[in-house]
């Protein structure tokens, strides 16, 4: 294992989930000890300044170097942000533009979203071999495309064998120089536009339909979702409410896992807050989308 190279890490966060990206930062801090430098790029959309501090001020260590951007450095000028009917924040196509922003002799980088967990050295995840593909990711609930929970609602249009994986993008190697080799990007951009009426979960509908039955798949274990009762997961991925909430009802045993890496951040002490203030956040998020003269 080469302990001398640096590990790059990228997510994107606002002052919404700030408190979540806090504990991922320690859980990462905390877990790696395997020796390599870690870059972390952060895509603030709209993080405050003191949040900011109060970030780096919760890492103690040195182990972590943190890179700020924003949402304007991130996007390239001649892309826009895809529109589409779903609560998520505009903010989940920004990494679609990592191979864009990142140092362009990059070979991989990770991607995290901030409503994890880390409980395994990021290196493990960082030197898993993943041969010629593109991108890796762990499979999602959703299991395969034909799913109608969250699958691709269109795949018998799309000529996809309904069997085929369907995996969860909330945790991705890629590949950044082939990614751009590829016009992976404006592929993925192209694939919103041409399929707006099925975008159910926004970009990671269009990585699964553009890498379909082409991608490296990582154990389960590296994207734990938080309806599952797995003992010692490497990855616990938050999806759907989260345990800043007070809605939150899944894993019990998963949610004072977040809150003892939380505990140890200068969010220590903070209690889950009330459900009508993350339906306020999906309602403002569906708002914004319906501002054509700012993202179209």
């Amino acid at each position: 294992m080469n302990t001398s190279e640096t590990i790059s890490i990228v997510t994107v966060c606002d002052n919404h989930f700030v408190s979540m990206l806090a504990a991922l930062l320690k859980s990462i801090e905390i877990t790696h000890v395997s020796g390599e430098k870690v870059d972390i790029y952060i895509v603030a959309d709209g993080i405050s300044k003191n949040n900011k501090s109060k970030l780096i001020d919760s890492l103690t260590t040195g182990k972590l170097n943190l890179i700020w951007m924003t949402m304007d450095e991130a996007i390239p000028k001649d892309l826009k942000l895809p529109a589409d009917n779903t609560t998520f924040p505009m903010s989940v196509y920004v990494r679609i533009c990592i191979p864009y922003f990142i140092p362009q002799d990059a070979t991989r980088v990770i991607f995290l979203d901030v409503d994890m967990i880390l409980l395994e050295d990021i290196s493990k995840l960082w030197h898993t071999d993943i041969g010629d593909y593109a991108i890796a990711a762990a499979i999602d609930r959703a299991g395969t495309v034909d799913s109608p929970w969250g699958g691709i609602l269109n795949y018998k249009a799309l000529g996809f064998d309904p069997k085929s994986k369907y995996f969860n993008a909330g945790m991705q190697i890629i590949k950044p120089k082939l990614w751009r080799e590829l016009d992976i990007p404006k592929k993925i951009f192209k694939c919103a536009e041409d399929n707006f009426a099925y975008l159910n979960f926004a970009d990671q509908y269009c990585l699964n339909v553009v890498f379909n039955a082409n991608w490296f798949e990582l154990s389960p274990l590296w994207n734990c979702h938080t309806a599952n009762d797995i003992k010692s997961p490497y990855l616990i991925h938050f999806i759907g409410i989260k345990p800043i909430y007070q809605g939150y009802n899944l894993n019990k045993d998963y949610k004072d896992l977040f809150f003892y890496y939380l505990n140890q951040t200068k969010w220590a002490g903070m209690k889950p807050q009330s459900d009508s203030i993350r339906m306020i956040k999906k309602a403002y998020n569906k708002f914004v989308k319906k501002l054509p003269a700012l993202f179209r």
